[in-house]
């Protein structure tokens, strides 16, 4: 390849993230939620901006500088300290919705933090996905589904913007509250799930089985009984009376290997399913009892 051409593949590439930039900053705004710097929110929806929990400071009249300059006020309909998301309302209608990535981010992708943390425009900063996990234990006391690292620069103010990727859709919400000396990226269906349960309920509802557990070995025969391989499951060592638990006959010594079709092979696995939509549903819970496997059907309760 020439020099010529090599200049005319950066210059393109050099286009598409600009343009990608202006396409992701109509739908990223300033909000003014906290006594010192001001931080960036995602609308997504037409009246409604998706930001991080740790920069919303007050509940009402929150001013919100919308793209054009318009200055309009949100009240809060919602937190979820433990995964750092919170949802707010505008009194108007905004600007154009950030369109979600369909496919989620992958180690290596170029991708685009954004910001607009003054009243002088948006700020972006360029980096690569360097890695992608989950479930991550917070400094909020939660514990997180996923997350997405990158090297991309979060400058002050950049929590509760999207990360984008070239094509200036949202892969995730950028937010440095919820790890230490890090800067991280809420993936977008994540953070859209816990958005949705905040509009109808203004918080979110983490279900409660009422066991206490404790990582253990699965022998190679008993494995044979769960049809796959799985090396480790869940001892239970306490059922709490009067629990979900404890109503569907679950008992000290099982071994629970699987929830609602998903196995589960240590504690993170059960917190992570109990945080979803599950509360009030019942759930077939997959276990080993006495080295044979067998499905308890359970009512997942709240916890409290």
């Amino acid at each position: 390849m020439t020099s010529t051409e090599n200049n005319q593949g950066l210059s393109a590439l050099s286009d598409a993230m600009a343009d990608a930039v202006e396409k992701a900053s109509a739908g990223t705004v300033l909000i003014k939620a906290r006594r010192r710097f001001p931080a960036s929110g995602i609308v997504c929806a037409p009246d409604l901006v998706l930001t991080a929990s740790h920069v919303v400071e007050r509940d009402e009249d929150i001013p919100v500088l919308l793209p054009d300059g318009k200055k309009v006020k949100a009240t809060l309909l919602g937190r979820d300290p433990g995964s750092d998301i919170a949802v707010i309302r505008t009194e108007s209608l905004l600007p154009a919705v950030i369109e979600p990535a369909g496919a989620g981010a992958r180690v290596g992708q170029l991708v685009l933090a954004l910001g607009r943390p003054t009243e002088e425009g948006i700020q972006a900063s360029l980096g690569v996905v360097s890695s992608i996990s989950g479930p991550v234990h917070t400094r909020r006391g939660g514990v997180l589904e996923g997350h997405i690292r990158t090297d991309a620069i979060p400058y002050p103010g950049f929590s509760g913007g999207p990360l984008i990727d070239i094509s200036g859709q949202m892969l995730g919400m950028n937010t440095s509250g919820l790890t230490r000396g890090a800067s991280i990226a809420i993936p977008v269906k994540l953070g859209l799930k816990v958005a949705d349960a905040l509009v109808k309920h203004g918080s979110v509802r983490r279900g409660y089985l009422g066991v206490r557990s404790q990582p253990v070995e699965i022998p190679m025969k008993q494995q044979e009984d769960l049809s796959r391989q799985q090396a480790a499951g869940l001892l239970i060592v306490g059922v709490e009376s009067d629990s979900p638990a404890g109503e569907a006959g679950l008992m000290v010594g099982d071994i629970l290997t699987g929830f609602a079709g998903e196995p589960v092979a240590e504690p993170d696995d059960l917190f992570t399913s109990l945080a979803g939509e599950v509360v009030g549903e019942q759930v077939a819970l997959e276990i080993l009892r006495a080295g044979h496997r067998q499905e308890i059907k359970v009512t997942i309760g709240e916890r409290k």
